[in-house]
């Protein structure tokens, strides 16, 4: 696992657009969440707003409710570090340094493990940072003290990172161009299974919740978000069924990835 590693930071130490897209995510994880707690802090600068505010929103940056904000938030942001996997594998077919690794002595199975650790890094680093967001943004709330009372959407979050992010690697294998995947997991993430989603939710009794993605982005609501579907009598979704489902998607994810490069033509 270490002579893995190694090699892949070997390909990453000076490889300028890996550290510029992920001092780019840095910096908007902390932005978004900061944009987040500033619209808080302003509708909260007058007291009917407050009022207003609180009864809508409650109080989404402070303890325990923080842990959840910062998850739901920086999940927006999880197309970044799916970006940075889909290069850094497709860049490995355009200049053939997948081939040239395997002449070199990794068998397949070992170059492939060190890409799905590599996933799982940054899934663990983005996961990392959206801890340190809320800590920050809890802290600075000052309305309550530090809690780790529903932290589990931490966990949920993570869960949800590697989720995206290998839904990125599975695309990059399966289709070894740049360009081509990258448009393939914007135009998916983002538009068509929220297409499929509307339309399932819309006739089949909330299918749609159950979709690859989706079932990640249900575990991480925004706060007050299952209060909402009371008021409004939408059916509430079955959490424990959309975290196994999770959890089987991921598996698919990995068994499907491993798969295609053991058995793909080099």
């Amino acid at each position: 696992m270490g002579q893995l590693l190694a090699i892949e930071w070997m390909k990453l130490k000076n490889y300028r657009a890996f550290w510029i897209l992920l001092m780019l995510y840095i910096a908007t994880i902390f932005g978004a969440n900061y944009i987040g707690y500033r619209f808080q802090e302003n509708m909260f600068q007058s007291k009917q707003a407050k009022g207003l505010a609180q009864m809508v929103l409650g109080t989404p940056f402070s303890f325990p409710t923080v842990w959840q904000t910062t998850a739901n938030i920086s999940s927006f942001l999880l197309f970044i570090p799916g970006l940075i996997m889909i290069i850094l594998i497709t860049n490995e077919y355009s200049f053939k340094t997948h081939r040239q690794n395997i002449i070199d002595g990794l068998t397949r199975q070992q170059f492939i493990t060190a890409k799905i650790m590599l996933a799982a890094l940054l899934s663990l680093l983005s996961t990392t940072l959206v801890f340190m967001a809320a800590t920050i943004f809890g802290l600075m709330d000052g309305t309550s003290s530090f809690s780790f009372d529903e932290f589990s959407y931490i966990g949920y979050y993570l869960l949800q990172a590697m989720s995206y992010i290998m839904v990125a690697v599975l695309i990059a294998v399966l289709l070894k161009r740049g360009g081509l995947a990258i448009g393939v997991f914007f135009s998916y993430a983002l538009i068509l299974e929220q297409i499929i989603v509307i339309f399932l939710n819309k006739n089949a009794n909330y299918i749609g919740r159950y979709m690859p993605l989706e079932s990640t982005d249900m575990l991480v609501p925004f706060p007050r978000m299952q209060q909402l579907m009371s008021v409004l009598k939408i059916n509430q979704p079955n959490y424990t069924a959309l975290f196994i489902a999770a959890l089987v998607y991921l598996a698919a994810y990995l068994f499907f990835v491993v798969r295609k490069f053991k058995t793909d033509d080099l």
